[in-house]
């Protein structure tokens, strides 16, 4: 190979971020390799970068696919059959005195319910929700969340920790949607720290924007782990932070509020997940959402 670059050299340039190799990594070749093999190689790793990324991007399309043909038969096939075998329990359960009876229907209605949730979550992915977006106050959305985890974090010895909600913080958003997406994220913070954990909940903002972090200081989550968190195929178990959609349904309705969630933690110290909403997030104009006024 005729060009003069230094083995030091290229490995920088292959570390710097894939999205701007062949055009930013190229000014930094010396003169004499610009037209050589290694600009040729820089080139052909940029095309092999965007190959990865749109074969990521159909997989991901293919997934949603196959989780909308599922939620749209499990909803017609599964959620009638739940719903007579909870009425039906809830039927039994007005006339039933025996305490073994009752613990046990109460059992058959708690997990046709939970079913029918799952189901639920499903269809977030399967068929956009009507988002009733309105100008709301997320910190005391954020106060409600917490009083209602409040049980549960005192129970296992964890300390639920608020800060800047001390002011109103407004944007435009689906209060019930944006609930269940804090409440799901706080939940899998709880669920990865043990007693005498700690979970924070701050915010900032600006005249653009505001952003949510949730931070916790349990186990951390691992690499392998965390570029799979919010994938609805992909059980976070490895990491201690459960099974099912709460990671990913809160990625989805953040993203339907034209938003990001990010995550970042190392093992052995936590982990913060930041959420950035735009304070107007989508045109009244944007099918699937309604603007509630008032």
């Amino acid at each position: 190979m005729s060009d003069h670059i230094s083995p030091e050299l290229l490995s920088a340039l292959l570390l710097v971020s894939a999205t701007d190799r062949e055009s930013a990594l190229f000014a930094l070749l010396p003169p004499e390799a610009r037209g050589g093999d290694i600009a040729q190689l820089l080139s052909k790793l940029a095309r092999l970068d965007s190959l990865e990324g749109d074969f990521a991007a159909t997989l991901e399309r293919e997934k949603l696919a196959s989780l909308r043909e599922l939620a749209y038969g499990a909803s017609h096939e599964i959620n009638n059959p739940l719903a007579n075998i909870s009425t039906r329990a809830q039927t039994l359960l007005r006339d039933e005195t025996d305490p073994d009876r009752r613990k046990k229907l109460e059992t058959i209605n708690r997990q046709a319910f939970r079913a029918h949730e799952m189901i639920a979550d499903m269809m977030l992915f399967a068929k956009p929700p009507d988002l009733k977006c309105r100008e709301l106050d997320l910190s005391s959305v954020i106060r409600q969340v917490v009083g209602e985890l409040m049980n549960d974090a005192s129970e296992q010895g964890t300390a639920l920790i608020m800060r800047g909600i001390d002011d109103p913080t407004m944007l435009v958003a689906d209060e019930n949607h944006f609930a269940v997406a804090l409440t799901a994220l706080c939940r899998n913070s709880l669920e990865a720290v043990s007693s005498a954990g700690q979970v924070t909940i701050s915010v900032a903002e600006n005249d653009e924007s505001v952003t949510l972090r949730v931070s916790d200081n349990g186990p951390g989550i691992p690499p392998e782990v965390r570029r799979h968190l919010f994938d609805p195929f992909y059980s976070g178990r490895e990491a201690g932070r459960g099974l099912g959609f709460g990671l990913s349904k809160c990625w989805r309705i953040v993203e339907l509020h034209g938003g990001t969630i990010e995550v970042e933690s190392e093992e052995g110290r936590g982990a913060t997940f930041t959420i950035q909403l735009p304070r107007q997030p989508v045109s009244e104009e944007s099918p699937g959402t309604m603007y509630v006024h008032g």
